[in-house]
Formats: structure tokens, sequence, C-alpha cells
């Protein structure tokens, strides 16, 4: 997979790319990133990326000329058009399931804004998808990026080692994760659950299955309402409901 983010800040990435397991990923060749500081498109003596708003108003927007070239440079090489996508607290809130989409692309290119916002036509002309990590404003668009990029690399096939390891995830099954335990069986007086030192996968399985689904109806009983549950899963609840 290619990345290009474009940012007036491309340092701030640095820490995070060249450490752990998205360094890991890109030496074993996984992804690779490029980084492109739109404030080298910019077609004015100043080299001025904002200017004030249309109507008067707070802030300043972003202008769409150095986007729009920096967006065109980077698909004039590309061998196919890629995903654009615009970090934006307007955007779709984000997801596990829209991070294993974009981990299905080859290139994604990521805009990061600063200012009051974008020019309109930015969105409706260069951007395939507007997203957000949640319901609050940040002062630029690239904390956001890097939660995301991180969630897609890890994705990738090979990255995590253990390809199960991301199907298991909290939300790639629809449930939080269900409790992990590792050794000593018995820490201060605090033991594992004896079935999971029993050997007995099918009873394992199903008390994963069943304490994951306790966990999503205690933290986040909102996700329920997008699963099919067997007979037995909905009992579960029932007792839940009624303890």
């Amino acid at each position: 997979m290619k990345i290009d983010i474009l940012s007036l800040f491309p340092e701030m990435f640095t820490g995070v790319f060249e450490s752990s397991i998205l360094k890991k990923a890109h030496d074993a060749g996984a992804f690779d990133y490029n980084y492109v500081n739109f404030r080298d498109y910019t077609d004015n003596k100043h080299n001025k990326v904002d200017d004030y708003p249309y109507g008067g108003g707070a802030g300043m927007v972003l202008k769409p000329q150095p986007i729009f070239d920096a967006v065109e440079a980077i698909e004039k090489d590309a061998n196919k058009k890629p995903r654009v996508v615009l970090m934006c607290p307007q955007g779709e809130r984000y997801s596990q399931k829209k991070a294993e989409e974009l981990a299905q692309e080859e290139h994604l290119i990521f805009i990061c804004g600063h200012y009051e916002g974008y020019d309109e036509r930015i969105r409706t002309e260069l951007v395939t998808d507007e997203i957000s990590i949640g319901d609050y404003v940040l002062t630029g668009g690239e904390l956001g990026t890097m939660v995301v990029i991180d969630s897609i690399v890890r994705l990738l096939p090979g990255v995590l080692g253990n390809d199960d390891s991301a199907v298991q995830d909290s939300f790639s099954t629809g449930l939080l994760e269900h409790p992990h335990y590792t050794r000593p069986a018995d820490f201060r007086g605090l033991k594992v659950p004896d079935v999971l030192l029993s050997g007995n996968h099918a009873h394992i399985e199903e008390w994963r299955r069943k304490e994951a689904l306790k966990r999503t109806f205690l933290r986040r009983k909102d996700l329920l309402n997008d699963l099919e549950l067997t007979e037995k899963e909905q009992n579960w609840i029932k007792e839940w409901e009624n303890s």
C-alpha cells in the first residue's frame, strides 16, 4: 500500500512512523509513505495557503489551489486513482469496518487541514471520503490521520505476525473483545478462570464468546443492534437483563 500525506506540519509524523509496528511494517515493505507539504504548491510569493472567508466570519479558510495542485501532482504518477481522505469533524465517524474497507486499497491520500476549515470545493471535487475520529475538534488533521493510518496498516497481511490477531480485535467481530489472561495462573490470589486452563477448546471458545457478548452488553449495548444472535446468546442477554 502507498500512502501520501498532505500536511503543513509533516514533521509531526516522524515519531509515529519511525516507531513500533508502523516502522516494522514499513521496513518489511507492507506500506510506503510520502509527506507532502502543500505549502510548496502555492502560486503566490508569500506562500499563503489560507485566506479570509467570503461573507465574513471568524478564522481563516484553506485555499483550494495548493491542495488541488498537490493532489493532482500525486495522481499524475499513480497507476490507479487513489482514495482521497479528508480528516474533518464533519465527516463519517470512523469505525473498524471503515478501517477494513480502506485496508483493501492500493493507494490512499490523506489531507490534514488547519485553521477554520476548507474551501468547500476541496470537499466536492477532490475528496472521496471524509472521516472524523470523534465528536470533538483538534487543532489540525495530523493526529486523526495518524490514528487512521495506524488502524489500517495493522490490518495489512503479515504486519501483526499473526493474521488472526486483527480478526479477533474488538469491533472486528461486532463485539468488544473478551478478557485476556496470561501467567501466572494465580496472581496475589486473583486466579485465571478454570475454563482457560482446561484445554477444552470448544468450552474456551464458548466462554470467550459469552464474555465478549457480556462486555458488549454492559459497555456498548448499541453494538448488539446489528448482530444476529443465537437462541443461547439471546438467553444469556435475558439473564443479564434480569440480574
